[in-house]
């Protein structure tokens, strides 16, 4: 469903991760409208869903940045643009519009699963490897009670308090989520996973076997096979299948499955663009795609000589600004100019006179 009133602005750029918020930024530069449109529920993409901890050695002038403060950092430049972001929407369809002859009218119509319509002239793509979703738990039926009692993201800690929670998985988002649910009132919080060794740092793996010890956390030692639904239809119980061929039943109010995250394509694939091994194919001066008024930039694209680094995409989105700006202003002659020297940059950044 989509709202009934859609966005409209010059250009959206899909994908809110390093290379998406730059583009977004260079995009604000040359004074166009930009909405941000993201997957996931924070910015920061690859880097601060995978890697936010990790340090980053290659940046430009900065000679060690973690995935999160590059996104902070990205994100505080960003800010005197005041460009929107939309969060936890994933693009679910593209239209292309008949031009109007009477009015221009814009070229494209995009629409969210979170129900968010846009339409615009101008389209980035900056979806890294593709949408981050949630690895889905392989139980028949379970997905009945998404959003409901089973919550691939963490739903608002008010719905936690007092209720009886299983989180599974071995990754580090599990372990740190059933310490923190542990934590903020559950009344009751287990552990779900196929053994006992996670694949956590020691410090964390620490904090979770003392939390284990001290019976804080239970643990469980198994796979879920089954899922079993009270008579007033809630989930009541997962049926668990141990390595010893036995089968038990783990009561909960609450489950949150946190198996990691698989990067999809996902529509994008569908829109007809010239792909190459699941890639968009663009070319070198703009990075435009195969359809006029679409380019990709980051780890999404491919061309002769590509290198998926975040300098690179970084490269990308300032060409595809300028190109895109030449695309919707063909009367114009856009002109290179210099933060360090430009009034007119220096005011949009809030740095130079008014």
């Amino acid at each position: 469903m989509t709202s009934a009133s859609p966005i409209r602005t010059d250009a959206v750029v899909i994908g809110a991760g390093p290379v998406g918020l730059y583009q977004a930024f260079q995009l604000g530069l040359q004074e166009l409208g930009v909405h941000v449109v993201e997957g996931l529920p924070h910015a920061g993409g690859q880097c601060a869903e995978l890697y936010p901890g990790k340090p980053i050695y290659d940046l430009p002038g900065i000679p060690a940045c973690s995935g999160q403060e590059l996104t902070q950092r990205l994100l505080q430049q960003l800010a005197p643009l005041r460009i929107p972001l939309h969060l936890g929407q994933i693009v679910t369809s593209l239209q292309r519009l008949a031009p109007d002859r009477a009015e221009p009218s814009p070229r494209f119509r995009l629409a969210t699963d979170g129900g968010l319509a846009f339409e615009c002239d101008a389209l980035v793509i900056a979806a890294g490897v593709g949408a981050f979703l949630p690895r889905k738990v392989p139980v028949p039926g379970l997905e009945a009670w998404e959003g409901r009692q089973v919550h691939y993201r963490d739903p608002p800690a008010d719905i936690w308090t007092g209720q009886r929670i299983v989180v599974m998985g071995g990754t580090e988002s599990a372990a740190a989520l059933a310490l923190q649910l542990a934590d903020g009132g559950a009344a009751d919080v287990t552990l779900l996973h196929r053994n006992d060794r996670f694949a956590i740092d020691a410090e964390l793996d620490e904090r979770l076997q003392s939390a284990i010890g001290a019976g804080w956390v239970r643990l469980c030692m198994g796979q879920p096979v089954g899922a079993i639904a009270a008579a007033d239809g809630r989930l009541e119980a997962l049926e668990i299948a141990t390595a010893d061929d036995r089968r038990l039943t783990l009561p909960l109010d609450l489950f949150m499955p946190r198996l990691g995250l698989n990067p999809r394509l996902g529509p994008i694939a569908d829109w007809g663009l010239a792909l190459e091994r699941k890639h968009l194919v663009v070319d070198t001066e703009g990075y435009r795609t195969s359809e006029p008024g679409i380019h990709a930039v980051g780890d999404v694209n491919t061309y002769p000589g590509k290198r998926k680094l975040i300098v690179c995409g970084f490269h990308e989105a300032t060409l595809a600004a300028f190109a895109i700006a030449q695309w919707l202003r063909p009367q114009e002659r856009v002109v290179l100019e210099y933060t360090t020297t430009s009034t007119r940059l220096q005011r949009l950044l809030g740095v130079g006179p008014g």
